[in-house]
């Protein structure tokens, strides 16, 4: 099989209440597993956050239940780039360095009508960002670098807001705690109390080609679905990243979906159109990916064999797609079970081998390690089986061999 095609990480910082309890975590760029400080790259930045925290590692593993706090660009505040998520974990922080003016504040304006809490990063007073102070939730002010006198004026000015709550950022010593506590602050961050931890996960990046052919199929007239289901179904880490957006808790869907159909139908058209673009976005380092011919393989003679034993067709898919990937990422199936939050069936066959899933997936394990023994004593006959793995090496090569490389 062929490697995966390596680590993603981000940052996370923790955020405490007055009595020294987690709040929420500020999610944090970083390129390697090493880096201490964010670089400055802007929307992909952004995005490399996003995608990482809601499709990669998940965001139960980074935050927990808390809030998660993520910076954002001018982009995705005014709509050029997506927010691709529901209002209900998430903090949307604006940097100080972006410029305000009619068209982000009309922005800020329809997030918070939307749900969406806010939190003003770095706030100076007086360097433009007033109007905003009647939208935010949170205003996050520099202990670090802010004088004493002009720190008090400015808590003193935020509290004619009933509706900000005060956080004090860049605390490195118990002193400045001790001050921001008398000061009013309700909420703390800094190196005193806790520093960014990377946290890293194995990923596998979308074929490039895949992901615009996917987005130019979302923007048309008409949205042929079964072609976006066969698009998605046809890249492995593709599907992985948009069952896990499915089933993130930020985005309020009712119910956890097991195969990829379901997650295309529950996201709809607009998140699906969202993702990509964000995807794009934030793969522009990607050097680029190999198919991974065996996954679809071995999910697609999963699927086929469904069929022959009446059960569901697209959940033996995911079972088949989920165990592959996670033996390319070296990791045990019960890993990416709980950052894709896939059904309990689904879940239970790639756990514990459990149930009907379970049941086929050692089948096709079987029939791979050539182990006759167990190919005679399943309930399928073992011509039938062949077949089925005949029709998915078909298949995988119907997807994969008209598709031009990379460059």
């Amino acid at each position: 099989m062929l490697p995966p095609s390596g680590a993603v990480h981000v940052g996370r910082q923790p955020i405490f209440d007055r009595l020294g309890g987690v709040h929420g975590y500020e999610l944090l760029f970083r390129g390697d597993a090493g880096a201490v400080e964010a670089d400055k790259r802007g929307a992909y930045a952004t995005s490399r956050v996003l995608i990482t925290a809601f499709t990669e590692i998940g965001i139960e593993p980074l935050c927990g239940r808390h809030l998660c706090f993520v910076n954002l660009t001018r982009e995705f505040l005014v709509g050029e780039l997506p927010l691709p998520f529901d209002h209900e974990q998430v903090v949307l922080e604006i940097l100080e360095t972006v410029d305000l003016d009619e068209e982000v504040v009309a922005a800020v304006a329809r997030l918070v009508a939307q749900g969406y809490r806010i939190a003003l990063d770095d706030y100076v007073f007086g360097l433009g960002h007033e109007p905003l102070l009647e939208l935010a939730a949170y205003v996050k002010i520099d202990v670090l670098d802010t004088p004493l006198a002009e720190l008090a004026e400015t808590v003193a000015r935020c509290r004619k807001y009933d509706n900000l709550q005060l956080v004090a950022e860049r605390l490195e010593t118990p002193g400045q705690l001790d001050q921001a506590r008398e000061l009013g602050f309700d909420y703390f961050q800094g190196y005193v109390l806790g520093r960014p931890q990377v946290v890293s996960a194995a990923a596998l990046s979308p074929s490039r080609l895949a992901r615009v052919e996917l987005l130019s199929l979302l923007v048309g007239p008409s949205i042929p679905l079964a072609r976006v289901v066969g698009l998605v179904t046809s890249d492995p880490a593709l599907a992985l990243r948009l069952t896990a957006a499915a089933n993130a808790d930020a985005l309020g869907l009712p119910v956890k979906v097991s195969s990829v159909h379901e997650a295309v139908l529950l996201l709809g058209v607009d998140r699906l159109r969202d993702w990509a673009t964000l995807m794009l976005v934030s793969d522009l380092d990607d050097p680029g990916t190999h198919q991974l011919s065996a996954a679809i393989t071995r999910a697609r003679m999963c699927q086929n064999i469904a069929a022959r034993m009446a059960l569901p067709p697209e959940a033996a898919f995911t079972v088949g797609l989920v165990s592959s990937v996670a033996e390319l990422l070296g990791q045990p199936a019960a890993a990416l079970t709980v950052r894709l939050s896939l059904s309990q069936d689904v879940t239970e066959a790639l756990v514990a081998g459990a149930g009907p899933l379970g049941e086929l997936l050692s089948l096709v394990a079987a029939y791979e390690a050539s182990d006759l023994p167990m190919l005679l004593a399943a309930p399928l006959p073992v011509e039938d089986t062949a077949r089925a793995y005949l029709d998915a090496v078909a298949y995988t090569g119907q997807i994969i061999a008209p598709r031009p490389a990379e460059p």
